[in-house]
Order: C-alpha cells, then structure tokens, then sequence
C-alpha cells in the first residue's frame, strides 16, 4: 500500500529550510563580522605592550631621554602593527605614547569607520548594526620604571 504526504504538508520541509538557513546565517555572519575586530583589538593590545617593552630598554643616560623613549616605543609598536593591508588606512598617527614622571604608556587607537572600507555592516531589524563596535577600537599599556 502506498502512502503518499496529505497535500497540505508538501510545502513544509522549504519552510522548515527556510527557517534553518536564517538562523545559521545569522551566526556564520556574526563569527565572521566579529572576528576581524577582534583580531584588530587583539594586534593593538600585543603592539602597545611590545612598544613599552622596548621602550623600557632605552638607556637613561642618554640625551633626550623622554623622548628618545617615545619614539623607541613609538616605533615599535608600528613595526608589530606592520601586517595591516593598506586598505585598512592605518596612519602612524594611530599610534602615541607619552612619558611623565617616569611612567611610558603607549596607545592605539583606531577609528572602527574604517572597517566599512573591508567588513560589510548589515543592519537588522529589531537588532541594528552588526557588527556593533564601539567608536575606536583602542588598547593600551602602560609601565611605570
């Protein structure tokens, strides 16, 4: 005997699909948006720690020491920074450090604008933007010696 589906059930398994597809995209379009900022945020926070680190090992005796220290730092965090594709439009300007009363901290910081060059921002109902970030993505390190 041959059972067949009642004619309103054939349409059920593209609903089904239909359904299942929004919510896997969603979250494949959510690991995807994220992970570039986060890999970004991630580079800052080791390339600030690498200026300081180097900045530390400049010679207190030297002439202009401050600023000699600034730049040191300065430079190297640049240099660990040195993979980001022009496309990015990081300038070197993103990058700052001071030294007051003994204590280096180097900054990055990085207009998350920029990324609409290189991620698609989709905007959803009931949800917004996504990727939501925040206005710069910055990170800093400091050291006091």
């Amino acid at each position: 005997m041959k059972t067949s589906l009642p004619s309103k059930q054939k349409g059920v398994a593209a609903i089904e699909f239909a359904v299942v597809f929004v919510i896997f995209f969603a979250v494949f379009y959510g690991m995807v948006s994220y992970s570039l900022p986060l890999l970004l945020l991630q580079s800052f926070n080791q390339a600030a720690a690498q200026g300081v680190r180097l900045g530390v090992g400049v010679d207190p005796t030297v002439q202009n020491y401050p600023t000699l220290v600034r730049q040191t730092a300065e430079a190297a965090a640049r240099s660990s920074l040195g993979w980001i594709p022009p496309v990015f439009d990081f300038r070197p300007g993103y990058v700052t450090s001071t030294y007051v009363s003994g204590v280096l901290t180097v900054q990055v910081s990085y207009p998350s604008i920029n990324l609409k060059k290189v991620l698609p921002f989709m905007v959803l109902p009931g949800i917004g933007t996504v990727p939501q970030l925040p206005v710069n993505l910055s990170a800093k390190s400091s050291l006091q010696f």
